[in-house]
């Protein structure tokens, strides 16, 4: 292969990365952005969240699965493995347990509490149903746990870091440049909203860094969404 074919090939990796990202942050928008402004069937709450994160798994997934094909590549190639899922998963509960203790036990009862805006936003999804606790645990492990995950470590690592030359400078700026675009997509609005989602996604990327799997991070990041969604309830929500 030629020099000039390699450049093309990077070229047109990077087109098809670029525009799987946008689309792809766009699906994960659309959903929430249509139930806000609708507010069909009680808006962002109850049942509706199940369906936005059923919409977020099926569109997203599937736009990777066609950015895949195009780069000629399959699943695996983003790190879909469940070789050594025990250990994995021990490490993925332990991190996303971890940050859930810090966060209800130490960091929200000193930073405010219940009027943090966070706390207030999701007390203001729950709709007083069972079902709309469950919805919301399939959001937060669905759509946040396993899509996100899918999205944000596993696709965007391991596509971009293939613009690089060499392999290590690739990994590490791919995985600095995934944690910054996955921090800036939860729309921070100070210092304390930016240390909340900067601590968790700086140690899902270490997680799929140094496993080169997605198991402990999908098991991280759903593990701490399920257990924030239900200490929210047990503590805020009235």
């Amino acid at each position: 292969m030629s020099s000039t074919d390699r450049i093309v090939s990077k070229k047109k990796t990077l087109v098809i990365f670029v525009c799987t990202i946008i689309i792809g942050f766009i699906l994960f928008a659309l959903p929430n952005i249509f139930f806000g402004i609708t507010n069909i069937n009680g808006g962002l709450s109850g049942v509706n969240l199940f369906l936005i994160a059923l919409f977020q798994l099926i569109t997203v997934c599937t736009l990777i699965y066609l950015s895949l094909k195009l780069l000629k590549k399959d699943f695996r190639y983003i790190s879909w493995s469940w070789k050594n899922w025990r250990r994995d998963s021990l490490l993925g509960l332990f991190t996303g347990l971890t940050w859930a203790v810090l966060q209800f036990g130490l960091i929200i009862p000193n930073t405010g509490g219940a009027e943090r805006s966070d706390i207030i936003q999701m007390v203001s999804m729950f709709d007083g149903t069972v079902l709309g606790v469950f919805s919301f645990i399939a959001l937060g492990v669905i759509g946040g746990g396993i899509t996100e995950e899918i999205y944000n470590r596993g696709y965007f690592i391991n596509v971009l870091k293939d613009i690089f030359n060499d392999p290590k400078t690739g990994m590490w700026t791919a995985g600095i440049l995934s944690i910054v675009f996955f921090s800036m997509g939860h729309l921070p609005g100070d210092a304390l909203d930016w240390f909340d989602i900067l601590v968790p996604t700086i140690a899902y990327t270490a997680l799929f860094l140094y496993t080169k799997r997605l198991t402990a991070s999908i098991i991280a990041h759903g593990i701490y969404n399920l257990t924030a969604i239900m200490m929210t309830y047990y503590i805020y929500y009235n």
